[in-house]
């Protein structure tokens, strides 16, 4: 049984149902599922990402890497800061949520004397930006001058590009494979409620991309087109550095497995998944999974070189969060315990260790990430 949402919560979500309403009929009664995905997620004021319901956290939708443990983004601290050293940038973060990354990241960073002039964020919900000012201001309030906020992504950076579960987040292009060829899955009005119409693919982009993909007939999957430009845009910006991507995800052979022949866009909802992306929305999250075979092609279209793709328990364990772990004593069980079990399911095969991933892409001379040290799957893009 799905929790019932308190009564602010659902004039909100109907609020966002009726602006989603409006742009279907203003569409003349068809939008692709793309569209209303981002209308869903981003529509200011209303979208999931622009209100300001809590998504973060066990009182939120979902619970991720940064808010169960430090650990996380102290490792990747380690990770990042011999490019940064290298490079003498800057780090960019993607979407930083509730600012709890960039504030573990930063204090490592000043822990190992590796500090950056300066830690970027690119936020475009104004409702989180101010979160994560509120989380840089009271955890590290002597670091905050350092840290800047972003409309848009520069013309020029140097250093690390972060972004955690950023890819998924991306709207996208719904495709179901018939006899015919392929065809857009958008979405229609039925009565008040909303239903799912297949359409002819106009956008001649999309339409060789789902061409070349070439899926058995009945096939029902996601082409994330926004996700090949956000690599694009950041691959033409990116003088000098790496790009760090992490994300769940598969590679395109996995991706489109027979078995996932349904696709895998999920709504995420008080921390449970469900296939209906038209419950309650503004209330739920919507995301795909990442095709990284596609992420890894756009990013050296763009000029950029594979640094490395592999699992995010083989790119933490390389970049030493067990040796993190241990600096707290296991014989402090009431401050080790909790740490050992945020660890277990970061690098757990059953939990995220195995379904996340890493991929990173880099630009000029940059120092080896070790994180892809050992059991880098670059092979299998």
């Amino acid at each position: 049984m799905l929790p019932a949402p308190p009564p602010d919560a659902l004039a909100h979500s109907q609020r966002v149902t009726a602006h989603l309403r409006a742009l279907i009929d203003e569409a003349g009664g068809w939008i692709p599922f793309s569209r209303f995905m981002e209308a869903a997620l981003y529509a200011p004021g209303l979208g999931y990402y622009a209100a300001g319901a809590m998504k973060f956290g066990a009182a939120g939708d979902f619970v991720t890497a940064p808010e169960l443990t430090p650990l996380f983004g102290r490792t990747l601290a380690h990770a990042i800061a011999p490019v940064l050293t290298r490079t003498g940038g800057e780090v960019l973060e993607l979407g930083a949520g509730s600012g709890r990354l960039a504030a573990d990241v930063l204090e490592e960073l000043e822990r190992m004397d590796a500090l950056p002039a300066g830690y970027c964020i690119l936020e475009v919900s104004a409702d989180l930006r101010e979160r994560q000012q509120g989380t840089i201001a009271r955890t590290l309030p002597h670091l905050a001058e350092r840290v800047r906020w972003l409309d848009a992504l520069p013309k020029h950076f140097n250093g690390v590009v972060l972004g955690n579960e950023v890819l998924d987040a991306l709207p996208v292009d719904l495709v179901h494979w018939t006899d015919a060829g392929p065809r857009l899955r958008g979405v229609a009005r039925d009565g008040d409620a909303f239903a799912w119409q297949d359409r002819a693919i106009d956008d001649p982009m999309l339409r060789a991309r789902a061409e070349a993909t070439n899926l058995a007939p009945g096939y029902l999957s996601e082409l994330n087109l926004a996700a090949d430009a956000l690599i694009a845009s950041l691959g033409h910006c990116l003088d000098r550095g790496l790009i760090l991507m992490i994300d769940y995800g598969f590679v395109a052979a996995e991706y489109y497995h027979p078995q996932r022949h349904m696709g895998t866009l999920r709504a995420h909802y008080r921390h449970h998944a469900l296939d209906d992306p038209f419950y309650l929305p503004g209330l739920c999250d919507l995301t795909a999974h990442v095709n990284f075979s596609a992420v890894a092609r756009a990013g050296t279209a763009s000029g950029l070189e594979l640094a490395g793709y592999t699992s995010q328990a083989n790119f933490l364990l390389n970049s030493g969060l067990t040796e993190l772990l241990l600096q707290t004593s296991p014989a402090d069980a009431a401050a080790y315990l909790p740490q050992a079990n945020a660890v277990q399911r970061l690098v757990s095969p059953a939990e995220m260790g195995e379904l996340f991933k890493v991929i990173g892409l880099s630009k000029g001379d940059v120092a080896p990430v070790a994180g892809f040290a050992r059991g880098d799957r670059r092979h299998a893009l």
